[in-house]
């Protein structure tokens, strides 16, 4: 090889394949927006490397990677809201065991709540039926309350009745025998009794009945008769007529001083006649039935000479 000159020397060194020193590498950031919502947040910057036009070092590809990785991991840390963590993959068992926790919890808490509505409904049943009892009671006493006013109200308006008359259309004794063959006085008579039924009661009728009506002599009773029952409506009256008779009636020894050879007294006799008037009353249907009873008794004096002659009973009868 021949020797260089100093010139080719000189003209070489320039152009030698020497090793040149490290190009800069420039970075451009760029802001990037973490809120979705409107929320402010703080703006991170994302650093991108520029390669120099003019060339590059050998090791520019790695160093490429390295900030590209670095510059995705800051973008995607740049996205969590202030507060948040990283999740690591070793988080998702306690996640789940979390979510079994929050299902346990949350059957536990409807089992809670079906108890107490339970309860509620359980409280609220007793009150309702206590509340039935209560109406129910309270509608039997306000309706024996009313009963009881009605009742009361029904007993001040007794009937009246007023015995007007008696008269007798026969009296005849004669000698006789009763069934048995005894010899006896017999006595026939027939009267007509007259009464006036008056029915007080402002708001109700009453049903009347009577027992016999009976006309005794020395406790014998010689003659009988029966009055009808009928309906008397609220505040009337009516006029009542009854027969009494009695036909061939024994009086043994009690007629030994009315007997005559005429077949008929010469002397006044007395006479009681006596009954009882029984009126009921439906003033609530059958469950306020007043009843009335009224006991009359007459003395009565049958004069001969009055015979079909009405003797007056006003002043003769008793009321009990």
């Amino acid at each position: 090889m021949h020797a260089k000159t100093d010139s080719e020397v000189t003209s070489l060194a320039p152009s030698s394949p020497t090793r040149s020193p490290r190009r800069p590498v420039y970075y451009v950031q760029s802001p990037s927006r973490d809120s979705h919502d409107g929320e402010k947040t703080t703006t991170s910057f994302h650093s991108t490397p520029v390669i120099s036009p003019m060339g590059s070092p050998p090791h520019s590809h790695s160093s490429m990677g390295r900030h590209s990785r670095e510059s995705s991991s800051s973008r995607f840390s740049g996205s969590l809201k202030p507060g948040s963590r990283k999740i690591s993959p070793n988080d998702a068992p306690s996640r789940g065991a979390h979510r079994k926790g929050n299902k346990q919890w949350k059957e536990c808490d409807v089992i809670e709540e079906e108890g107490l509505l339970e309860d509620e409904e359980r409280e609220q049943g007793l009150p309702r039926r206590c509340y039935v009892l209560a109406f129910v009671l309270g509608f039997f006493l306000l309706f024996s309350l009313f009963s009881l006013i009605l009742w009361g109200a029904s007993r001040s308006q007794k009937p009246k009745i007023t015995m007007k008359s008696i008269r007798f259309e026969q009296f005849k004794i004669q000698a006789g025998s009763d069934f048995t063959g005894v010899a006896t006085d017999m006595i026939t008579m027939n009267s007509t009794v007259k009464m006036i039924y008056r029915n007080t009661g402002t708001f109700f009728g009453v049903h009347v009945t009577s027992t016999p009506l009976d006309i005794s002599y020395a406790q014998i009773t010689i003659a009988s008769g029966t009055m009808k029952k009928f309906h008397q409506s609220r505040k009337s009256q009516r006029s009542l007529t009854v027969i009494v008779m009695g036909n061939k009636v024994p009086l043994y020894g009690s007629g030994a001083s009315l007997s005559s050879s005429t077949g008929t007294t010469s002397l006044p006799v007395s006479l009681k006649l006596s009954f009882v008037v029984r009126s009921r009353a439906y003033v609530l249907g059958k469950l306020v039935k007043p009843k009335f009873y009224k006991k009359i008794e007459c003395d009565v004096t049958f004069d001969p000479k009055k015979l079909n002659v009405p003797i007056s009973l006003k002043k003769a009868c008793t009321y009990d």
